[in-house]
């Protein structure tokens, strides 16, 4: 059952930007805390970034940090990760998911309840 679903995926330059949106369905996020995560063709997934759900935490895997940048708005009940300077290496399958517990948590160990599918990003030139 998807209780996400994810949109924005492209084929961009290396440099280039993308606004990814990740709308919750079949439930009600707010109060929740949301990620992105990420699985590059032949790895593993990844946290890319985890809020928590007020808004006054957030975390960034060391390779995204000073590009991306997570935010929500839960009166659309919708995720939302902006990516800049895109890299060769961002090309994966975007996803979010959401979890109740610590964001650190989430996005390093993968621990969530709630996710959906996924949309493609690929940056090539």
């Amino acid at each position: 059952q998807t209780q996400f679903v994810a949109s924005g995926g492209d084929l961009v330059q290396p440099g280039g930007s993308l606004r990814l949106s990740c709308v919750a369905s079949e439930f009600n996020a707010e109060g929740y805390n949301v990620g992105w995560f990420r699985q590059a063709p032949g790895k593993g997934h990844e946290g890319v970034s985890c809020m928590d759900a007020s808004d006054d935490d957030t975390y960034y895997a060391d390779s995204v940090k000073g590009r991306f940048a997570i935010s929500r708005d839960d009166n659309k009940n919708t995720v939302y990760l902006y990516m800049n300077n895109l890299k060769t290496e961002d090309t994966a399958v975007y996803y979010c998911a959401a979890w109740d517990g610590n964001i650190q948590t989430m996005c390093i160990l993968g621990r969530y309840d709630f996710w959906g599918q996924g949309t493609q990003v690929t940056v090539s030139s």
